[in-house]
């Protein structure tokens, strides 16, 4: 007396379960998994919906992605004409706009750290390997862990490097090692380390002059943030946060960039944030962690 049996469709009946066999994790987990997708059940069959709903990533459709996807920002970012007397112009303009607000600091700081040896080495290095290494393991760290949120990071990364391409055509720039009349230090070339595609003997397989917006700055602004959302190890968080913070003094540093190339890069980010989150209805951070697995409806139960 006092048990509640369930029937099927079929005519069997069965016992149904406690209502507290539920663990409070699995209801957290549920609950959460819940709150990041989009629309009721009822309208899952929807078009929009099934075109919003994250999805489990493949492996090599991944993969393909990412390499075509790479090959096209490279293709069309060195294919922009290397406009030397308008990025030299530009880059005036930026020194002149730094100096005018008092910001103008990037000369002092690339001669001072310059003189320590070890020191602006190690930062060439750094700026040549981390930005993708970084990158890259961040994406698989996604795909691994948080599958139901890697399609949705992954898009941001794309929208923020396709909108940077905009801006190396509109706005080519001299990264301030290359200016007339100033005295910066080629770091690379100067300790001939290897660390920049457009220096030494590989700076015309690049287009030198596109330096604003920074994507030194935009990746790893998006790999610091996800790992400082996502990341449960509270010394993993602190990293995510010190890693632009590192890359940022690093660009700097190596006279690669001015501290507003930095600022570009941050809105090309915020541009993909806002694109993605507008068309998943939340922050991708937000989105379950798992993809939903939707598996046919279980009979229907009926009480007796």
């Amino acid at each position: 007396m006092g048990d509640t049996t369930v029937k099927t469709l079929d005519g069997r009946t069965a016992a149904a379960p406690p209502k507290g066999d539920e663990t409070d994790a699995e209801a957290r987990e549920s609950g959460a998994e819940g709150r990041g997708t989009t629309g009721s059940t009822a309208a899952e069959g929807t078009l929009w919906q099934r075109l919003r709903r994250p999805r489990r990533p493949r492996i090599w459709i991944e993969l393909a992605l990412i390499g075509v996807s790479y090959w096209l920002y490279s293709l069309v970012r060195n294919a922009v004409p290397e406009q030397e007397a308008v990025a030299m112009r530009n880059a005036d303009w930026i020194w002149r706009a730094e100096h005018a607000i008092g910001l103008g600091f990037e000369e002092a700081f690339n001669r001072a750290v310059n003189s320590v040896t070890w020191l602006i080495v190690g930062m060439n290095y750094y700026y040549a390997t981390l930005h993708f290494i970084v990158t890259i393991g961040v994406l698989v760290w996604l795909y691994r862990r948080h599958p139901g949120r890697y399609a949705a990071h992954r898009t941001v990364l794309f929208l923020t490097t396709g909108v940077a391409l905009i801006g190396f055509y509109l706005f080519p720039l001299c990264p301030p090692r290359l200016m007339e009349g100033q005295n910066f230090v080629d770091t690379v070339l100067v300790h001939h380390t290897w660390g920049s595609m457009a220096s030494g003997n590989l700076k015309h397989m690049t287009n030198q002059y596109a330096a604003m917006p920074s994507m030194h700055i935009g990746w790893s602004l998006w790999c610091g943030l996800i790992i400082f959302a996502l990341a449960k190890a509270p010394w993993a968080r602190i990293l995510g946060l010190l890693y632009p913070a590192a890359t940022l003094v690093v660009i700097i540093a190596t006279a690669n960039h001015f501290w507003l190339d930095a600022v570009g890069g941050a809105l090309c980010l915020a541009f993909g944030f806002a694109v993605v989150s507008a068309w998943y209805g939340t922050l991708p951070f937000r989105l379950p962690r798992r993809v939903p697995s939707h598996e046919p409806a279980e009979p229907v139960l009926t009480r007796v």
